[in-house]
């Protein structure tokens, strides 16, 4: 492997990167960029050991996409929350609500009750242009000390489904650029100012911000969050097969265990409910309790190609149309209909 490209991490102040005397001032796009960047708190519910539900709260960052007030982040920020805060450069808080979410991208789109005056929209790049070692500046708020920048390099380029099973749909850029707590969800921009993707995670050994960043890129949210939508929001669980489906009674090689659902979702709508428990299963700890989906409109819930199945399938449903779900109940098998929203 080539080794990593420098890492230069900056400030809010203004200066130009050693070694780029004709580069655009990065302080200059910060404070260009900054009043798009918005901070978002959140707040769940989760299971923890005897005490059942409890509340917990998520920090993360998002980026304004658009007049009306739809905002991008990560899906893990705010995808099975149901109260939702979004925080804009002055402080003014406004409550947002998920409308489109894919988990298996790290991709949420909320909308904003109301936009607020001070705020400002964002202009999307085409990430297909990005290439390795282009400058990048990542604008958000860790560890909640908000409006934070750093900025570094594109050290490489990963295709979906080439990264992680649990994220097929996502097509990732990495970066050294420093990505930390409170860091998912928020915009890494071009030096031009224009929006490349959508921060998602960091893997390092020691847990810290050393390691390697990887953003999804924005036409990768685009296509899932605005040109293809998926309705099926604030729904978080886990995928089951092998001996693990065996002891929970699945009549089928793989299903969906719900953990929790967020309040006012299109599961919540449809009945869908989540777990109560904690339980070790193959040293695997599960929240088991609530519904396992085993059908989509006839389609078993599975792999990656049956994922994108379902995705394709339930994209098909006409605003207001029907669609059914099969679900295993407490050792019962029903069905549950909903409508698309």
């Amino acid at each position: 492997m080539r080794p990593m490209l420098a890492l230069l991490v900056i400030g809010a102040s203004s200066m130009c990167l050693p070694g780029f005397a004709d580069a655009q001032n990065v302080g200059d796009v910060f404070r260009r960029v900054n009043p798009s960047v918005v901070v978002i708190r959140a707040k769940g519910s989760d299971v923890e050991g005897a005490g059942g539900l409890t509340r917990f709260t998520e920090t993360g960052s998002g980026v304004l996409i658009s007049a009306d007030g739809k905002v991008m982040t990560a899906a893990h920020v705010v995808h099975s929350m149901d109260d939702i805060k979004v925080e804009i450069l002055g402080g003014e808080t406004v409550s947002a609500r998920v409308i489109s979410s894919e988990p298996a991208a790290d991709l949420s789109l909320l909308q904003l009750e109301r936009v607020p005056a001070g705020a400002r929209v964002a202009t999307m790049a085409d990430s297909d242009t990005v290439r390795v070692g282009d400058l990048v500046v990542i604008v958000g708020a860790p560890y909640g000390l908000s409006h934070s920048m750093s900025a570094g390099w594109i050290s490489a380029r990963w295709p979906a489904n080439s990264v992680y099973r649990s994220m097929p749909l996502a097509e990732f850029l990495q970066t050294k650029a420093t990505i930390n707590p409170g860091n998912s969800g928020r915009p890494m921009f071009n030096i031009n100012g224009d929006v490349i993707g959508i921060v998602s995670h960091n893997i390092s050994k020691s847990g810290g911000s050393e390691g390697l960043g990887f953003v999804v890129t924005i036409n990768t949210a685009k296509k899932l969050l605005l040109e293809r939508p998926s309705f099926w929001g604030g729904l978080e669980g886990h995928l089951i097969s092998g001996p693990i489906a065996q002891i929970l009674n699945v009549p089928q090689p793989t299903g969906y265990l719900v953990k929790s659902v967020a309040r006012g979702s299109a599961g919540d709508a449809v009945g869908l409910r989540g777990g109560a428990a904690l339980a070790t299963i193959m040293g695997e700890q599960l929240v088991v309790g609530g519904d396992i989906i085993l059908k989509v409109q006839g389609v078993a819930v599975g792999d990656v190609t049956d994922h994108r199945r379902v995705r394709d399938i339930l994209d098909a449903v006409a605003p207001g149309g029907e669609f059914t779900m099969t679900v295993l109940r407490l050792g019962r098998v029903i069905e549950l209909k909903g409508r698309h929203p």
